[in-house]
Parts: structure tokens; C-alpha cells; sequence
């Protein structure tokens, strides 16, 4: 997942999360993304210090960027962004429940994640709910043979 900063072509500034970023590319050219305060579709990522952590410095990033500031009109909306502040947390809160969900129901098969997923598919072992690791090239290969997967749903604090 990446998330990026983003704002509208009012200067509106806020994030959003993309599984890749062609799946920015892809979703903003189908004017899909839009300003949660404005609702334009004429959106452009705003520049952002990348978080990048060293093997030896695990757990320490770079600090996240700090956000633009606001006009006296974005600052007359304080109901808009507690409102997507509160949509926030309610998605936030329902995507931990469904991993919540997912952990304690179905069996996490590690590693083995692709084969266990093949095997069940083929007919080669019975039909459990299973998560665990894959690459991105075993997730589409996966993909490409027609079996079902989907990632775990992840949230930033369940990195640190």
C-alpha cells in the first residue's frame, strides 16, 4: 500500500491509500479520486518526504510530511473534516474487524500461503479459510490461474 498526498486543483490538501501506484494512475484517469472537501476530480499528488526504514533502523522513518496549510476558508469547514476525520475512524475501525475477523476464523498457513491456495482450489486438499504471506508475483500468478485471494487488510498502526 502507498499513501500519498495529495490536493485539488482548489488547493485543498489530504491523503488517500493506493494499493500501487498504478492503481493511482489508473483510478484518478477514471476520475475516481476526489477532494473529500470539495469533491473535485482534478487531483495531483502534492510532493511528500518519502518513509523509508534501513535494515538497521527498523521502526525509525522518516517523519511523516507535514501537512499544508490551510486558508480562512478551509478553516471555515471544521464540520467537513471532522466529519471525514469521523469517516475515517469508522472505516479504520471496520477494516480492523474484518482482519480481527479473518485472524481468528481461518487458518494461517505462513509461507505456504500459494500452495495451500492451489492445492484447494485443484481439489488436492479440502476447502478451509486460510491466510498467509505471498509475493506480489505469486499473488497475480495465483490470480492468473483463476484462484480467488485478496491482501489482509492492513492499517499503518499495525506496523508499528
Amino acid at each position: 500500500m502507498i499513501r500519498y498526498a495529495l490536493h485539488c486543483d482548489r488547493n485543498h490538501a489530504f491523503e488517500s491509500w493506493f494499493q500501487s501506484s498504478s492503481a493511482y494512475d489508473s483510478q484518478v484517469k477514471r476520475k475516481l479520486v476526489t477532494c473529500p472537501i470539495c469533491g473535485s476530480a482534478k487531483v495531483d499528488k502534492a510532493i511528500m518526504a518519502p518513509r523509508i526504514v534501513g535494515k538497521k533502523g527498523r521502526g525509525r522513518a522518516t517523519p511523516p510530511p507535514e501537512p499544508a496549510t490551510t486558508t480562512a476558508s478551509e478553516a471555515a469547514q471544521p464540520a467537513t473534516t471532522s466529519l471525514m476525520m469521523a469517516q475515517e475512524r469508522e472505516l479504520r475501525t471496520k477494516l480492523k474487524e474484518l482482519r480481527d475477523h479473518i485472524v481468528k476464523n481461518a487458518d494461517n498457513v505462513g509461507e505456504r500461503f500459494a500452495n495451500e491456495a492451489r492445492a484447494m482450489h485443484y481439489g488436492d486438499k479440502e476447502h478451509r479459510p486460510i491466510y498467509g504471506e505471498a509475493s506480489p508475483d505469486e499473488a497475480k500468478s495465483l490470480i492468473d490461474e483463476g484462484i480467488e485471494v485478496s491482501p489482509l487488510p492492513t492499517l499503518p498502526e499495525d506496523r508499528n
